[in-house]
């Protein structure tokens, strides 16, 4: 019998149960705008399940966790697989700076407004997938058993696809592929949401500017309000980058005790929604409503000194 590693991912099994059924009630039924809403906001819970599971396998058991993985690619809209040479082993590892592949003031410099949230997703999807597939083509060489089991949560999601739209296109689109594309965005955009305007500088180059221990941190941004009950904790975002094996529940209590204090005030947000309205809003018309960079211009280099 396949054991949860903590009791708290019981909603996390909430979420991947409630959003098939939603989507199977009104394929059979027909539209029904409330449910619709409520399975849009559930595609963003389905994407901080898979960045969850990813960093912390959500059972004791091989089996089980596989299974999630697959499940995971049905309601997702693509393999699970990609997490781990996108984010972890990119982001995680780069933390926003210079060698981050999706760095967000990569796409037209370091900016924090709309136009730059809305096109990050795309822009990311856009320098990302050659990396995935450059990290394909090395496990093929070195792990052929692995490289199988991608694959197969290609053929899973595509093939899950292809059925649905085979049997009924119009409600495939609307009941299947919307979401999860929409799912998907929000996936992608939260990197912009999370670091444009944060200090993307190496901790090399940290050291050699004297920056304190606070100043060390100023990477990411934090959202406290009622994103964090409703979607894992996702805004905790220093405390999830300082302690990324740290199950999501644990992350209230690290950011409260431990990097709230040590993250410029600016970085410390409080809802998601009245951050994303002042900023992306307001800000587009009141400059004061904008919010401002961390990251330090680069000195000018003197002719001279070559």
């Amino acid at each position: 019998m396949p054991r949860l590693r903590h009791f708290r991912d019981w909603q996390s099994l909430a979420y991947l149960v409630a959003l098939p059924a939603l989507a199977a009630w009104q394929w059979v039924h027909g539209f029904w705008w409330p449910l619709y809403a409520l399975m849009l906001f559930l595609t963003l819970g389905i994407g901080v399940i898979h960045h969850n599971h990813t960093h912390l396998r959500m059972w004791r058991g091989r089996r089980a966790n596989r299974a999630t993985d697959l499940c995971i690619t049905l309601l997702q809209g693509h393999p699970t697989f990609v997490f781990w040479p996108a984010h972890v082993a990119n982001h995680h590892r780069h933390r926003h700076g210079e060698r981050d592949v999706a760095r967000t003031y990569r796409f037209g410099g370091d900016t924090n407004h709309l136009w730059g949230y809305l096109l990050h997703p795309l822009q990311a999807v856009f320098v990302l997938y050659p990396h995935i597939l450059g990290w394909l083509a090395a496990l093929r060489r070195r792990g052929p058993g692995a490289f199988r089991y991608c694959l197969a949560q290609y053929a899973v999601w595509l093939g899950s696809w292809a059925l649905l739209l085979a049997i009924d296109w119009r409600r495939a689109l609307l009941f299947v592929i919307v979401p999860q594309l929409h799912g998907l965005h929000w996936l992608l955009a939260t990197n912009y949401l999370q670091h444009a305007h944060a200090d993307g500088r190496s901790q090399r180059e940290k050291v050699a500017a004297g920056d304190t221990q606070r100043g060390a941190l100023n990477y990411a941004r934090n959202f406290e309000g009622l994103v964090n009950p409703l979607l894992f904790n996702i805004g905790l975002h220093t405390a999830h980058h300082e302690n990324p094996h740290a199950h999501w529940s644990e992350l209230t209590r690290l950011h409260r005790d431990t990097y709230r204090g040590r993250v410029d005030p600016a970085l410390n947000e409080g809802g998601l929604l009245p951050y994303m309205f002042r900023v992306f809003v307001l800000g587009t018309v009141v400059p004061r409503f904008r919010s401002r960079s961390l990251m330090p211009a680069r000195p000018a280099v003197d002719p001279s000194s070559h």
